[in-house]
């Protein structure tokens, strides 16, 4: 089995609820990391095999396999195919896996993923309530073989959030404090410059416009709990986003053949699964079995980009794993910075590979929460 590399790690700046890119047509807004990668990187566009793209809720704007689409936008070849993910919230960290299986399987030499999602042009769970119209109430009630695996319960990441809670035993004001610090972290990785690399200016946007300078733990604790008697408020929660982000991943052949220098060696991937009910909670089973696989410790890894839908996903997560806390999200997370969420996998990478670089750590980990109670792993090994 050959390697795979990361040779380029790209986003846009992520857009707020009714923000800078509201308007912006989710094939244009993939088609500007597209572009820009092959500006930065001297390598021929016809040489791509493969665009692998995550996004979630795939419909108007977004559907009609919106990797080819975004590819065309941005004005590359025409014989480069593209194919569209849905992993839920990992859609794009799943589309790295693809790529590099393609690439380590040998089947491909040159393969681009990435993800893209405008959130406030196609509203989240949008997909998942189309069917009403046709008479399906949601994805899963109708199936007599779910309803007698899982009964009728309402699948609800906001219930999962909170079971998580109390399972773990993470009070309100503890999730606030975590959140309120991931605000703190992004707004000092702003200022000082830490995502500078990673960004693909869109005109006169140039940064995350999403952390909350002006947020506190007084305003946290004032705001009403999404679903009443519950401890998950607004405040614990990712924000709706939008952004794009695309990794070009090769193979040895290709980086000897062409000079180029490779960011990172994809170390290891992999993905599980648990209660699609508790629906968050897979990161734990999958990291586990991560580190197993591959024979790296948690001891060997120097950073953990996990995403942040809640609070309690990335708290529960920490106290399972007793990983130490200033080594995960070290820039912040989707609660200061957004969760758009087919680009976010992508993103996370693009933000762990530039901390890699940046602090000379060997190894990172990645992980997040999907619907469905899954959870993809990635690990990377920094090659500087």
């Amino acid at each position: 089995m050959q390697d795979a590399f990361i040779v380029s790690a790209l986003r846009t700046p992520i857009g707020k609820k009714k923000g800078s890119l509201s308007e912006m047509h989710p094939a244009d807004l993939g088609a500007i990391v597209l572009s820009e990668t092959f500006n930065k990187i001297d390598l021929d566009p016809n040489l791509v095999e493969d665009v692998i793209y995550g996004c979630v809720d795939t419909v108007g704007p977004q559907a009609g396999d919106i990797a080819r689409t975004c590819w065309l936008a941005a004005g590359l070849p025409e014989h480069v195919p593209g194919t569209t993910v849905d992993r839920q919230c990992g859609s794009s960290q799943q589309a790295v896996h693809f790529a590099a299986q393609a690439i380590m399987s040998g089947t491909a030499d040159v393969v681009i993923a990435g993800g893209v999602q405008n959130m406030n042009m196609i509203p989240i769970s949008y997909a998942m309530l189309a069917g009403q119209s046709l008479g399906f109430n949601d994805p899963f009630s109708g199936s007599s073989g779910w309803v007698k695996r899982y009964g009728k319960q309402d699948v609800s990441q906001f219930n999962s959030a909170q079971m998580i809670a109390e399972k773990w035993k993470l009070s309100r004001s503890e999730m606030e404090n975590y959140a309120y610090h991931s605000h703190q972290k992004a707004i000092d990785a702003i200022d000082n410059g830490h995502f500078k690399d990673e960004i693909v200016t869109i005109g006169k946007f140039t940064q995350d416009e999403t952390p909350r300078a002006e947020t506190s733990l007084e305003k946290m604790a004032s705001l009403n709990p999404l679903i009443e008697g519950h401890d998950i408020t607004a405040a614990v929660s990712s924000q709706n986003a939008d952004a794009s982000s695309a990794l070009l991943i090769v193979s040895e052949k290709i980086l000897k053949e062409h000079n180029l220098n490779p960011l990172v060696r994809i170390a290891h991937i992999s993905v599980r699964a648990d209660d699609p009910i508790w629906m968050l909670t897979a990161p734990m089973p999958a990291t586990e079995h991560a580190i197993k696989k591959s024979g790296i410790t948690l001891n060997d890894i120097d950073v953990v980009e996990i995403n942040e839908a809640f609070a309690s996903v990335a708290m529960a997560w920490q106290k399972e794993m007793d990983y130490p806390m200033e080594k995960i999200n070290p820039n912040g997370g989707a609660i200061a910075l957004g969760h758009p969420l087919g680009a976010t996998g992508a993103r996370l990478m693009t933000t762990m590979i530039h901390t890699m670089k940046r602090s000379n750590f060997k190894y990172g980990l990645q992980t997040m929460c999907e619907g469905g109670g899954q959870a993809n792993v990635t690990i990377l090994e920094n090659c500087s």
